[in-house]
């Protein structure tokens, strides 16, 4: 009878009724394969078909998907959530640009990784010498998230200094500054590269230096070009091996050789990636 049933099949004499269809795989099974797919895979996948749509709201996937410290997360970026808030809704939450800090930073998570970002603006960095308008400016920009750039039009002594503590999620993280050459405008609808004040950065490299609670340290250095482009300068990376206790890290850029002047350089921000990322 077996074999009659296996030839009747490869004739292709099989009922309709008899081949399963995906709306048919039962919504617990689809939901142990969402655990091992991506956050922008699993949204694809929901419009499949009621099944999918279910398990791919299920909280089992998302708490899968978001980091161990989420709790921790929510408590520091958020005033309250709603305590009917699924883990789906946490994640989309969290997956935002999140301000704190007064603004001046925000953290969000990175949908493929679900590792953190931070961004500090250069408004919540210490700039030697920002006070006085000779040296430096604050100048509004599209061109960043917080809509406000330091431009140094000339200095002797150039010193950024920052910090920021957070629950980072277990991971390796790596911190760059993003710098620019320049100051940039938009003039008949073109992007305009102003290089009047661009000096002094081939003379000698800007140090960047990293540290954090736990001891560790890095350092790099490299000469500043090309001018009219934002560039992401690596200053090391760092690991994070508890997420429940808070990690401070601390970094700074310099360039302190006093027998020359720089400027011409737009400070924007800190950034803190997922090192994969």
């Amino acid at each position: 009878m077996g074999g009659g049933f296996s030839s009747f099949i490869s004739e292709g004499h099989v009922d309709s009724h008899l081949k399963p269809g995906l709306g048919e795989i039962p919504e617990g099974c689809v939901a142990l394969i969402l655990l091992h797919l991506d956050p922008i895979d699993i949204c694809k996948l929901a419009r499949l078909n009621p099944a999918f749509r279910g398990a791919a709201s299920a909280d089992c996937v998302w708490e899968s998907k978001l980091p161990g410290n989420y709790q921790i997360l929510v408590e520091k970026l958020f005033h309250e959530v709603p305590l009917d808030f699924t883990k789906k809704e946490i994640y989309s939450w969290l997956s935002r640009p999140n301000p704190f800090d007064g603004g001046t930073k925000e953290a969000w998570l990175e949908k493929r990784t679900g590792g953190i970002c931070l961004s500090i603006s250069s408004m919540a960095l210490a700039i030697t010498g920002i006070d006085d308008r000779r040296y430096w400016n604050y100048i509004p920009t599209e061109e960043s998230r917080f809509h406000t750039v330091a431009y140094l039009q000339q200095i002797w002594w150039f010193e950024v200094d920052g910090e920021v503590e957070f629950h980072f999620p277990v991971g390796t993280y790596s911190l760059f500054f993003r710098l620019q050459l320049g100051r940039t405008s938009r003039r008949f609808g073109r992007r305009i590269c102003n290089q009047e004040h661009i000096h002094g950065w081939d003379i000698k490299p800007v140090r960047f230096q990293l540290s954090t609670s736990d001891g560790q340290q890095a350092l790099s250095q490299c000469y500043l070009d090309k001018p009219g482009n934002w560039i992401n300068y690596h200053v090391g990376d760092f690991i994070v091996k508890n997420s429940e206790t808070s990690t401070k890290v601390k970094f700074s850029m310099t360039q302190i050789d006093c027998t020359h002047t720089k400027g011409g350089l737009c400070v924007d921000s800190v950034l803190i990636y997922p090192s994969e990322f």
